[in-house]
């Protein structure tokens, strides 16, 4: 497989307004682990293998073991998940799969009992730009170092 496009280089402008969004989330005050099991279990979904590449280094740097990583997943049965994980991963695969489920009123139930209002929106950003950057990186084939 080879790269489509550097679409950093093709629209450097594009790639600031998305990138900005980022710096959103580093001001949010979800936490740096949360924040990348969200990442990754999206990029899983999405098969992005850039992706997947990046945000594992990037949690565990944030302090996720390899165990956790390699259950992520299968997180519902795994109980290495906090509640809080849990409902994040939850909301992770119901937004990402949106088309499949409309984000059912359990899912809603669940994330609302662990994240606060500003919180809900927050991780909502945060899924829906992992999203965004999938969606660049297969789109354009940006593929993992070698």
């Amino acid at each position: 497989m080879q790269t489509r496009l550097p679409f950093f280089q093709a629209n450097p402008a594009a790639m600031r307004a998305l990138k900005s969004l980022d710096g959103q989330l580093a001001a949010s005050t979800l936490e740096p682990a949360l924040q990348e099991l969200v990442r990754l279990r999206a990029s899983q979904l999405n098969g992005c293998a850039y992706c997947m590449d990046v945000h594992t280094a990037d949690a565990r740097r944030a302090g996720i073991d390899d165990r956790r990583l390699a259950l992520l997943p299968a997180w519902r049965e795994a109980a290495l998940f906090s509640p809080r994980e849990r409902a994040a991963l939850l909301w992770t695969e119901d937004l990402t799969l949106v088309a499949d489920n409309h984000v059912p009123d359990a899912s809603w139930q669940q994330v609302r009992e662990q994240f606060q209002d500003a919180e809900l929106v927050d991780l909502t950003l945060l899924i829906t730009t992992i999203n965004a950057w999938n969606r660049f990186a297969i789109a354009f084939r940006k593929l993992p170092a070698g």
